[in-house]
């Protein structure tokens, strides 16, 4: 049994499985259309793309038809299958089994260019997880443009830049620049693949901020609040730099294996936890839109902070501030997790979970505090 798996090509049978479950899934709703189709692909992953790019408030499938609906208490009242904008349990589950696959097959891929193993690495990356964000955010501004009745990107295209596929976009971005970076190290121009890969990260991120700005100068209909930014920027900075100093003297270990690296993780996920609690606690006080919790982890902090803090205490300081302390504690945590252990053993696959682990947090972070800085 043991030369059986032995001889099983670890690519081959990633490949393998991955056409396997295309395979499943494309049978699947062509055989029983309304069962696999509309109740799991469309309800889960399809169906909250169409809701949130054409600005309604849900959308429901019934007898193969997709109808777009506003207004709560319709949506509640919908017949057949209904979907709304954001995540649920079991989007969030398929979502990190499906990154969890994918990062094995990038690992496939690395170990070809033999790359990826160095702390330069996810440096270079860094920008990419910003640009995700920012990225988000521009289908953001064009709802906003489509409730006044001119998008800025029409929907389906715009469905690209919303949830799972958004995912798609920034990772064949990334992928294309990691390949033209490779390229440019191994023909001559460039040293190290790293510089280009973080000058083309970075470049798209300017070029993605750079065209929110315009839309909010141009249109009339987004707004531009700095302090949003200068506070999540800054208070992660200061919280990033106080949790790097106190582990250094008190609890070296937890870096002992990360480096500079972990001082990234735990701003990442800070900056979420910040923008959360000025978007969700602040909005009024700062003239920003109202905003709801997306993720059903956050949302439950919120939820739980509401019951048992006293009224009084909720109006003077919100009830979305444990979120930010939930989110430097893990970040913390996973930093402490990712020892120098971990890395000899799986140097690839440490790192590009340890990309992972950054971009969830960044990527809706940075998401969250440009919406509320350009007032989305």
């Amino acid at each position: 049994m043991n030369d059986a798996f032995d001889r099983i090509d670890p690519v081959r049978a990633w490949a393998a499985t991955l056409a396997g479950a295309i395979i499943a899934l494309v049978v699947g709703s062509l055989a029983f259309p309304r069962r696999v189709y509309d109740g799991f692909v469309w309800k889960y992953f399809w169906g909250p793309v169409v809701a949130d790019g054409t600005g309604s408030t849900c959308a429901r499938r019934v007898d193969g038809e997709t109808v777009l609906l506003d207004g709560a208490s319709e949506c509640q009242r919908a017949a057949g299958v209904v979907a709304e904008p954001g995540y649920t349990t079991i989007s969030t589950v398929s979502y990190a089994l499906i990154l969890v696959f994918a990062l094995v097959g990038v690992v496939f891929l690395l170990q070809r260019l033999d790359i990826g193993s160095g702390h330069g690495f996810f440096f270079a990356l860094f920008p990419f997880m910003l640009f995700g964000g920012a990225l988000r955010t521009v289908e953001d501004a064009s709802i906003a443009l489509l409730r006044a009745g001119d998008p800025a990107i029409p929907f389906p295209w715009s469905g690209l830049l919303i949830s799972p596929l958004i995912y798609f976009t920034v990772f064949f971005v990334t992928l294309a620049a990691v390949l033209l970076s490779v390229a440019a190290a191994r023909r001559g121009p460039v040293d190290r693949y790293e510089y280009p890969l973080a000058g083309i990260g970075t470049a798209a991120l300017v070029v993605t901020v750079g065209y929110l700005g315009w839309l909010a100068n141009t249109t009339g209909l987004l707004g531009f609040h700095p302090i949003v930014s200068i506070v999540t920027l800054g208070g992660a900075t200061l919280i990033a730099a106080l949790a790097w100093v106190g582990t250094e003297r008190y609890a070296p270990e937890v870096n002992a294996g990360t480096g500079y690296m972990g001082v990234l993780v735990v701003w990442g996920h800070t900056v979420d936890g910040i923008a959360n609690v000025l978007s969700l606690d602040w909005a009024s006080a700062l003239g920003l839109p109202t905003y709801t919790p997306k993720h059903v982890v956050n949302s439950a902090i919120v939820d739980v902070t509401g019951a048992l803090q006293p009224e009084s205490v909720s109006s003077a300081i919100g009830t979305a501030w444990p979120f930010l302390f939930v989110k430097v504690g893990a970040a913390l945590f996973v930093v402490w997790v990712f020892n120098e252990e971990i890395f000899e053993e799986s140097p690839r696959y440490s790192m590009l979970l340890l990309v992972a682990v950054t971009a969830v947090g960044l990527g809706p972070g940075t998401r969250d505090f440009l919406r509320a800085t350009f007032g989305i």
